[in-house]
């Protein structure tokens, strides 16, 4: 086996990515280095390039935010917090921030050990191991520890890694590819295989050992998958491209996925979170409709007095940490299973939704949702308006010969409801507010997704009750990278709900659009920054609309 990769190395190969703006060429570039890697570094390279840590399905997570990175820079550049912040919104980035101060550092102190890829992993899984009182203590201490022995370079992308935030333009598509090259496999079966696996660093070791062993991979009970998504859609468009149709109830509620395996059974959230904790309830209800090997998707809601409550009070339970059987008592959660993805050792996901239906209705005796199959338009609209009578938010749509496919937005799954249209953004800067509003923040930058980069697409500063804007304030006071006057950048890591009356081209973002009329909706804190809408989704969404 060959010398281990040095982080060094590595962050000499993520500036040279950093420099280059056609996708071909990182993909060419990253191809060429993938073969070289050790069995143990190829999951951490490919993690890595992507912003990531850890697998997506992982319990694990670093628990860094940038309050606890400045305060372990500083420490180790020997200054204080608010030169590390001054440093910040002189540059506008923390990594070339921490990169500005390493340099500037005597450098005799540094460096007792060379840093390599693996060896960082390891930090990392410590700091995100430690738990308990002394925490973050403990976590300030492994940061330190990279910190003291990382170069000027390193300490750039060392400090984006643990942020999440890597900035190099490298999204999952890309890596895919990258896979498929090195190691001359079809990317389709790449793709297939990072749906059931969730997580790209273990395909690419597999596509290391051969084609074989991709086409062989199968979902594996508490080894979450991403949930397949849907689009915009109409009744009429869907018929005339599919003939029959699934109709189901769209409800306003949480996304979950139920692990259950032996006499063991677990609860993951939209963002995988595993939320077994806090929905007992939930899961008793679940255990109670099934005794097989299983994985169920489906959607939460709460009722009161047989009506489904809105979409807040789900979530205050899926937050929920203490207080729960006092909460079971006020808010009455009901599950609404509607797909299966995995049954007795035999992974689903390539059956149609017609044969996934057929065995969830065996495999399943109560909480599954009522589905609609049909080809009539009048049909279907009378199951719509049933769905809106009974409080919930409209209907989906689906194809019926459809793959189950996980983490992936298309024509197979439609949302149909009436409201206004609405995006799900990242929140990535503010301006602070006026009057008696000054100590909260009163407008919201917002950005799409592409590639793996966030672009900016709109601002938002209407909708907010003086409740939720400090209830914002509490979620994204502590994530501010950078400051300008009145002007705030924060590490993304919230996702609102926005809506708009139309989409316009506009050439004051990025994005080459403007939200006309946006209004705050709802946090989505079920949400992660990956599930937001994408800039082709949005160029989809104008090509739509009547007056484009």
């Amino acid at each position: 086996m060959g010398l281990s990769m040095l982080f060094r190395e590595f962050s000499a190969i993520c500036e040279q990515l950093e420099g280059i703006s056609g996708r071909l060429e990182m993909i060419d570039l990253i191809s060429r280095r993938l073969p070289s890697l050790s069995d143990e570094e190829l999951p951490v390279f490919v993690r890595f390039i992507m912003g990531r840590i850890f697998p997506d399905w992982s319990p694990l997570k670093l628990g860094i935010g940038p309050s606890l990175l400045y305060e372990g820079v500083a420490y180790v550049v020997g200054t204080k917090r608010e030169s590390v912040i001054e440093t910040i919104n002189r540059t506008g980035e923390v990594g070339k921030a921490v990169e500005l101060l390493l340099a500037g550092k005597e450098q005799t102190s540094f460096f007792s050990e060379e840093l390599d890829l693996v060896t960082v992993y390891c930090e990392f899984e410590k700091i995100a191991d430690t738990g308990g009182k002394k925490s973050q203590r403990e976590k300030l201490l492994g940061v330190r520890k990279l910190l003291a022995n990382a170069t000027p370079l390193e300490g750039r992308y060392l400090a984006r890694i643990m942020l999440e935030d890597l900035r190099i333009g490298i999204g999952e598509g890309n890596i895919r590819e990258a896979v498929a090259r090195a190691f001359g496999i079809d990317s389709a079966v790449v793709e297939h295989a990072v749906q059931a696996l969730n997580d790209l660093g273990y395909v690419a070791q597999l596509a290391k050992t051969g084609e074989a062993a991709l086409r062989d991979v199968h979902i594996s009970p508490f080894r979450p998958v991403k949930m397949m998504l849907a689009q915009q859609g109409s009744i009429m468009s869907a018929i005339e491209e599919n003939g029959t149709i699934a109709a189901e109830y769209k409800y306003d509620g949480s996304r979950f996925q139920f692990h259950r395996r032996g006499g063991l059974s677990r609860l993951y959230s939209r963002k995988l979170e595993d939320v077994t904790n806090a929905l007992p309830d939930v899961i008793a209800i679940l255990n109670g409709s099934t005794d097989h090997d299983i994985i169920l998707d489906g959607e939460v809601i709460a009722i009161k007095e047989g009506k489904p409550l809105p979409f807040q009070a789900v979530l205050r339970r899926f937050r929920r940490k203490h207080g729960i059987s006092e909460m079971q008592e006020e808010v009455k959660l009901v599950p609404n299973v509607f797909d299966i993805l995995y049954l007795d050792g035999e992974t689903l996901i390539d059956l149609p939704l017609s044969e996934r239906r057929k065995r969830l209705d065996r495999a399943v005796s109560s909480h599954v949702a009522p589905q609609l199959v049909s080809g009539d338009p009048v049909v279907v609209e009378e199951f719509y308006h049933a769905a809106l009578d009974e409080g919930h938010e409209g209907i989906m749509i689906k194809a019926t010969r459809s793959p189950y496919t996980p983490g992936m937005r298309g024509k197979n799954w439609l949302k149909v409801k009436p409201e206004v249209d609405t995006l799900d953004l990242a929140v990535v800067g503010a301006e602070w507010g006026e009057g008696k509003r000054a100590h909260y923040f009163g407008s919201f930058l917002l950005a799409c997704q592409e590639n793996g980069e966030l672009i900016t697409l709109s601002k938002v500063a209407t909708g907010f009750s003086d409740e939720q804007l400090a209830e914002v304030y509490d979620l994204l006071h502590d994530r501010i990278i950078s400051q300008s006057g009145k002007e705030v950048r924060f590490e993304p890591g919230l996702v609102f709900e926005v809506g708009y009356s139309e989409l316009q081209v506009s050439p004051n973002y990025p994005a080459g659009f403007a939200l006309r009329f946006p209004r705050f909706v709802r946090i989505r804190d079920d949400k992660d920054i990956t599930d937001i809408e994408t800039l082709g989704g949005i160029r989809e969404r104008y090509q739509r609309q009547p007056n484009s």
